[in-house]
């Protein structure tokens, strides 16, 4: 993984004309923002706007933590030793910024050759054979239409979209449309047009709470999981709005419950 320097600004390489003679270093904070604006004012399609949120983890004491949510849906989290609030909050920028211009690169956006690639490798990944692409409900041809549903887009654009799958898939969801005879790209075409929203949240909580009732302490050892996840990948660097909202789920579910249910946290 790449080091940054714990310095308040990230020092960039000298590009004629693009920064001021005598000052090569940008806020990352501001520089993160006005990035995604400046995509918006170019034509990207960003459903919720360029808004650039940041969400810091309540805490006495450090090591802080701040996570930050992009335009699109990717989540990123500070990933260095932060001593204080702010510096989590350049820390999360940081990482988020380097991935938002990295998303910019050619091979990230969502092309016919992009597509043929992708499902080439999930076909071998699944060991499909070399039909399974075209079916009209397999996994290989839900996802299929799902990139081509997509094309022109960016991945780190179409992340909210992976995110509801990935969901849907980790919660039962899906298992549950397909024992009601829902075709895959049904469900696919129905929640292209939904938002990871509150109300997609809540039932999904409902749905954990059902399970704690029925074999209580299945939602402690959830959590567990969840929350190693997260930490093992935001040290990592890496994307996390997937294991982010399973943990922000299973919360959510834990405190309807009252702060009862068998978690082995205290919150």
């Amino acid at each position: 993984m790449m080091v940054y320097p714990e310095d308040p600004f990230w020092a960039l390489p000298t590009i004629p004309g693009l920064y001021d003679e005598n000052d090569y270093r940008v806020n990352v904070v501001e520089a993160l923002q006005e990035f995604w604006q400046i995509k918006q004012a170019r034509g990207a399609d960003l459903k919720n706007g360029a808004l650039v949120i940041y969400e810091s983890v309540p805490s006495n004491s450090q090591p802080y933590v701040c996570y930050v949510t992009l335009p699109g849906g990717s989540c990123f989290g500070s990933f260095q030793n932060c001593p204080t609030k702010a510096e989590a909050r350049r820390s999360s920028a940081k990482i988020a910024l380097m991935n938002s211009v990295f998303n910019e690169h050619p091979s990230r956006r969502i092309t016919d050759e992009f597509i043929e690639k992708a499902v080439q490798d999930a076909r071998a990944s699944f060991k499909g054979n070399l039909k399974e692409g075209d079916g009209p409900d397999t996994g290989i041809g839900a996802f299929r239409f799902m990139l081509e549903a997509n094309k022109g887009r960016t991945m780190l654009e179409f992340q909210e979209l992976m995110t509801v799958f990935q969901l849907l898939h980790w919660n039962g969801s899906l298992k549950a449309m397909r024992e009601r005879q829902c075709s895959r790209q049904e469900v696919v075409a129905h929640y292209s047009n939904r938002s990871l929203d509150d109300d997609m949240r809540a039932q999904m909580a409902l749905d954990w709470i059902a399970r704690e009732q029925e074999s209580p302490g299945v939602l402690g050892l959830e959590m567990a999981q969840a929350e190693r996840e997260l930490e093992t990948a935001r040290l990592a660097g890496r994307e996390l709005r997937f294991p982010k909202e399973k943990k922000d789920i299973l919360m959510l579910a834990h405190n309807q419950l009252g702060g009862n249910a068998n978690t082995g946290i205290n919150c």
